[in-house]
């Protein structure tokens, strides 16, 4: 087995760790620990009632960041009951995003999942309500110069980050998928209408399930933020496995991908998912989401980026065509994000106007 496999090998054939030596084993734990992953991975082995077949030593690793992701979910809940006390007098849900909605809907996409901040969606008309409603809570914008913020409030999808004072815990207020200057424009409106509520006051709520693995796609696959590429494709597939179960899930996917104006996202979600982590999808989806396709010398251009990038950021899983792959596909990313003029204004201005961290 080639050490750089090791890490996809063990999310698709968890009872191949029988045939692990110590030596992979160590290599094992390193990628898992580079790519955030693992708490994911002791949670997959203890539902495939494999942990018995691991050796001591790479065993007490996997169970304490399993300690460590449960007590960060206990801390996501405890967060996400502040913010809904925080905007309790907005009259209006609050839709959770990525990993807090994984988290606080129970899906299986939040075993062993560790993120750094807490997103929400509301609409672009309550951002400021909410931004006042969350400084009056102790948070603060922790981005102070003009420049970042006429970049957030008048391009962006978000508000800038926002820290609490206090806990030092980050929320990211969006109002959109995707930046103002994106030529992709999926409808908030319509993500909002479709959410749906976890609690029992109604108020807490989560993206519909086609929603969610396109907002998982388009994070990865268009935001360009590739730094943890394995772990969110690892949770595109756990989404596409426990919704999948559902068949009107599948027949929905592909359509509303195009209603959303993210077929290209799901194309790229799909099939890295099936080619990295064999997850199951039936062909008629695959056949549906061929909408989505690039061109050939495009496509054969993006396999070879992607499969360089979404592995863990170690030694092992790179060649020397790796760093290339990931500046290519951080150019990329800025070039989705707005057009060449103002993206050349943007970029001049933070290269060398933007004061810089001493």
């Amino acid at each position: 087995m080639k050490t750089e496999h090791l890490i996809l090998k063990a999310f698709r054939q968890p009872h191949s760790i029988d045939s692990l030596h110590l030596a992979e084993w160590d290599m094992l734990i390193r990628q898992a620990r580079q790519g955030d992953l693992l708490p994911s991975l002791y949670s997959l082995l203890d539902q495939h009632g494999m942990l018995d077949h691991v050796p001591l030593q790479p065993r007490e690793h996997l169970l304490w960041s399993w300690i460590a992701a449960e007590r960060h979910a206990q801390a996501v809940r405890w967060e996400v009951r502040l913010i809904r006390e925080a905007l309790a007098n907005l009259d209006m849900p609050v839709i959770l995003l990525k990993g807090a909605a994984y988290v606080l809907a129970g899906l299986p996409s939040a075993q062993g999942r560790i993120f750094s901040d807490i997103d929400i969606l509301v609409p672009k008309i309550s951002l400021n309500e909410v931004e006042a409603a969350l400084m009056l809570h102790g948070w603060e914008i922790m981005h102070h110069d003009a420049y970042d913020q006429r970049y957030y409030r008048t391009w962006m999808h978000e508000l800038p980050p926002m820290r609490h004072i206090k806990r030092e815990t980050v929320i990211d207020v969006h109002h959109a998928l995707v930046p103002e200057t994106a030529p992709i424009r999926p409808d908030p409106v319509k993500l909002m209408k479709a959410a749906y509520p976890i609690n029992e006051a109604g108020d807490l709520m989560v993206l519909a399930p086609a929603d969610m693995v396109l907002h998982s796609a388009v994070h990865l696959f268009h935001d360009g933020e590739l730094d943890n590429g394995l772990r969110d494709l690892i949770d595109i597939h756990r989404l596409l496995c426990h919704f999948g179960d559902e068949p009107s899930f599948w027949s929905e996917l592909a359509p509303r991908a195009v209603e959303l104006e993210l077929s290209r996202p799901l194309f790229y979600a799909l099939r890295y998912a099936k080619l990295l982590l064999h997850t199951p999808i039936p062909p008629e989806v695959m056949t549906a989401a061929e909408v989505g396709r690039p061109n050939r010398l495009l496509l054969s251009l993006m396999d070879r980026l992607f499969a360089r990038a979404l592995v863990p950021d170690h030694p092992s899983c790179a060649d020397r065509f790796t760093s290339a792959a990931k500046k290519i596909l951080y150019i990329r990313a800025n070039w989705l994000r707005m057009p060449p003029l103002l993206l050349a204004r943007h970029l001049f201005h933070k290269a060398f106007i933007s004061p810089k961290p001493e």
